[in-house]
């Protein structure tokens, strides 16, 4: 009965023909499907020694936004932000066409799997959303990641709140003459509350175009919608981890001695944080049990690696060589100390992670009120390879909210929700560098995540501390098991101007970055919370 019913759903979409309907296929029917002999292209699947399916996501190996489109309507005319750069305008005209490729392509497939789930944890504020796509491992891969309802919760999941259909195989030929980027496409219909993808095979448009209209829908009612990971320790003390992919959000926040609320994406709202997923993503790029054990063992049964080259059965997560941004998808339960349902209370401590592939930032440093609006707003990390189509070597990027690739609203809209909740609870921020020094090698694992303990436990406040020039940070000068002479970044350079010319250079980055906030009083307050030169001026 309840496939029937399914059916006339699809068909009321438009997608009609002699297709088998798998309706919330269990992880046992995802995996015969996946190991089945004869798969091609990109349903093939290999499995490996852990017990993971291992797949390949074709020339997609991550997210493509040049190729991500909204309907500009009555709906979003005025609510998104038209920022010319992530949310690009389309036509209802032209989305309808691309919607129509994307239902011929699924009218003729032979099998249709449709997974309902959650984005969200909390029944008041979280979306419905129907999943309709034709290859197997993209059911596995939002069953992973989004939030598995229960037998009752499916049976009276009743009209999703959001669609997606994915017609991966499908492109569309007419690009040029609708002006759009390339015969690929991931649009957004927020009239029709309907995601449709063409093209690109890469599952991490599913997760990341939900988590963009998660972001159009909870600020505008008050609640901070945010790119982080969050824990939580034995007293309820919660902290949040900000960053961008490869900041190390999902490892630092899979702590042996804290419990995980989420990997990547939450809300903040009167009651306190919750998560959006039921599942983690995680790089597994030179990924060893030794370095991250609790990510290494999440990897068996029902975990889904994509574009891990494997070998003979083995994975090899040493080689890089069809894209440093190798995953893993799993179901959060994988990880032994989780929160469930995966909500806690407010967050106290707030960490912002920045990648910095040019040795200036300290490995982490102590942020006032105002410094925490500041670098916030300008969301500082280095784009790594892998991360997005045509990224091959590390770019320096201002991201705000540490996530501009998903907002939907104005940055100044998560910036007032996030801010306003460290106020009322009395949180504190600091900023942590993940990535690189002097030494020109990457901040050990090790060490950040002394750092990291020296911020929960709040001894890092008791600590040395001095404040660091052009950057206009204030850092601790000595932690408890951190190495010697890393904590100020000019330590790590032969010489200290090579330093400060680097320094000198970023600080204009960010100078230059943060004029955009700078029409208003408010913004103009927060210039000298950010680094200086002598030159900078208030316009």
């Amino acid at each position: 009965m309840k496939n029937a019913k399914i059916i006339q759903d699809l068909e009321r979409l438009g997608i009609k023909g002699d297709y088998k309907v798998i309706y919330n296929p269990s992880y046992e029917e995802l995996y015969q499907a996946e190991v089945c002999i004869g798969n091609q292209g990109f349903e093939k699947s290999e499995l490996t020694e852990s017990g993971a399916v291992s797949v390949k996501t074709g020339i997609f190996t991550g997210r493509s936004p040049k190729d991500r489109y909204i309907v500009k309507d009555d709906v979003t005319k005025d609510t998104i932000f038209w920022d010319g750069k992530v949310n690009l305008p389309t036509t209802p005209e032209i989305f309808q066409s691309c919607k129509g490729l994307v239902i011929n392509q699924l009218s003729g497939a032979k099998k249709i799997y449709v997974v309902d789930a959650f984005c969200g944890t909390n029944a008041d504020t979280r979306l419905k959303v129907r999943f309709i796509v034709e290859v197997a491992w993209q059911a596995h891969f939002v069953t992973n990641m989004f939030i598995r309802p229960s037998h009752y919760e499916l049976e009276n999941f009743g009209e999703p709140d959001f669609t997606v259909m994915n017609g991966s195989k499908t492109t569309n030929p007419n690009w040029q003459g609708q002006g759009l980027h390339s015969e690929n496409f991931v649009m957004f219909n927020l009239t029709e509350k309907l995601q449709i993808i063409g093209g690109t095979w890469y599952g991490g448009e599913m997760k990341k175009g939900m988590f963009a209209m998660m972001n159009y829908y909870l600020p505008l009612k008050g609640m901070a919608s945010m790119h982080c990971s969050a824990n939580v320790g034995e007293q309820g003390d919660v902290a949040l981890f900000f960053g961008l992919s490869g900041t190390g959000k999902t490892t630092l926040s899979a702590d042996p001695k804290r419990y995980l609320i989420g990997d990547d994406e939450h809300g903040w709202d009167n009651k306190g944080v919750f998560n959006y997923e039921g599942g983690c993503y995680a790089k597994v790029i030179d990924l060893s049990e030794e370095k991250e054990p609790d990510i290494f063992r999440a990897i068996r049964r029902d975990a889904l690696l994509e574009n891990v080259v494997v070998n003979d059965g083995v994975s090899d997560y040493t080689d890089g060589s069809i894209t440093e941004n190798t995953r893993v998808s799993y179901p959060i339960y994988h990880i032994n100390k989780i929160v469930l349902p995966s909500k806690a209370g407010h967050a106290k401590k707030i960490v912002y992670l920045s990648a910095d592939a040019f040795g200036v930032l300290p490995p982490v440093s102590i942020l006032d009120e105002d410094q925490a609006q500041y670098h916030f707003l300008c969301g500082y990390t280095s784009k790594l390879a892998g991360t997005e189509r045509g990224i091959t070597e590390p770019e320096p990027s201002f991201s705000p909210a540490f996530g501009e690739a998903f907002l939907t609203l104005h940055p100044t809209m998560y910036s007032k929700t996030l801010i306003g909740k460290m106020k009322e609870h009395g949180a504190k921020a600091y900023l942590v560098n993940t990535g690189w020094n002097g030494t020109g090698k990457r901040i050990s694992l090790k060490d950040t995540r002394a750092i990291i303990d020296s911020i929960i436990d709040g001894s890092i406040e008791n600590a040395p501390k001095t404040r660091i020039p052009i950057m206009n940070l204030e850092i601790p000068t000595l932690l408890s098991n951190v190495s010697e002479g890393i904590l100020d970044p000019r330590d790590t350079y032969k010489n200290v101007s090579d330093w400060e010319d680097k320094a000198r250079d970023l600080a204009a980055k960010y100078i230059k970055n943060f004029e955009q906030y700078c029409n208003t009083d408010e913004g103009k307050k927060l210039i000298f919370s950010g680094p200086q030169l002598q030159e900078q001026t208030i316009k």
